[in-house]
């Protein structure tokens, strides 16, 4: 009777240790490549424009609350048309898009650590093999790991860059938080430092400097319209009207500006088609 009473205490307890152990050994660093993270979870507003669950994020996603239809276009100038697209587009006619006039794309390649575009290899070929000049972003998630890790996972997933005239410069989609807290739960120096290293690692990776997407509110709001990056990071704004208005972080002009989300993000790139191509080739 001693032998089994013993025997089903050694049973319990290793039963217990074997509970308790592993959520020890869990890491408590967010940063950590092997942290475990539960996936962050929309907040009812971010629910109302259609993100749903982890990775549904887009640019702009809250610019079109603002706007129910196009505003009246700029006037024609020295511009080339565009449009961003993200896993809500699916599979895009580009066919069409070119036949709209649209002659460089952005597609969403990544978000956070743990994301990838499952449209991302019909939607990134695919508009450059109708002719477009095109590139990939990201979107960030300040809150879920270091600037570095990210812009690794980026640049390893579909935002790296070559030179062939027709890729452009990775674009980091740094805006409102459609998971929580506006900024991230970060300072504005905190936030300043993360997208620091955001930028220096994908030019380590890549050779170019990201395109930085944003606008006034936010960067104001969130990293106290810093101008640490106005004289190397090209400028994509977004402002849903027939003007730019203020430019954040006192970058003297766009590089590309997203102008509406109707029927899909539209944007203007700030030059003729040679410059655009330039911007590709560095």
């Amino acid at each position: 009777m001693k032998s089994a009473l013993f025997t089903g205490a050694a049973v319990t307890l290793g039963l217990l240790l074997a509970s308790t152990g592993p959520a020890q050994a869990r890491p408590t660093d967010p940063s950590s490549p092997d942290a475990v993270t539960a996936a962050p979870q929309p907040t009812p507003q971010a629910r109302q424009h259609g993100i749903h669950k982890a990775g549904d994020a887009y640019m702009g996603w809250l610019h079109n609350t603002t706007t129910s239809s196009a505003p009246a276009a700029p006037a024609p100038a020295a511009v080339v048309e565009g449009i961003d697209v993200s896993s809500h587009q699916g599979n895009v006619d580009w066919q069409y898009w070119w036949n709209q006039g649209k002659r460089f794309a952005y597609v969403k390649a990544t978000e956070g650590t743990s994301y990838r575009n499952p449209y991302f290899a019909q939607q990134y070929n695919g508009s450059y093999n109708i002719g477009m000049i095109r590139g990939a972003y990201h979107f960030a998630l300040p809150n879920n790991s270091s600037g570095a890790t990210q812009a690794n996972y980026f640049a390893s997933n579909g935002g790296g860059w070559s030179r062939d005239g027709r890729t452009l410069p990775g674009a980091l989609d740094i805006e409102y938080n459609p998971y929580g807290a506006t900024c991230y739960g970060l300072s504005q120096s905190a936030m300043v430092s993360w997208i620091r290293d955001f930028v220096n690692t994908y030019k380590s990776r890549t050779g170019r400097d990201a395109v930085i997407y944003t606008n006034l509110d936010w960067w104001t709001r969130c990293t106290g319209n810093s101008t640490a990056f106005n004289a190397t990071n090209p400028l994509w704004v977004a402002r849903y009207s027939s003007t730019v208005g203020t430019l954040p972080g006192g970058w003297p002009y766009y590089t590309f500006w997203q102008w509406t989300s109707s029927p899909l993000d539209q944007n203007h790139f700030n030059g003729d088609q040679s410059r655009l191509v330039a911007l590709a080739n560095g």
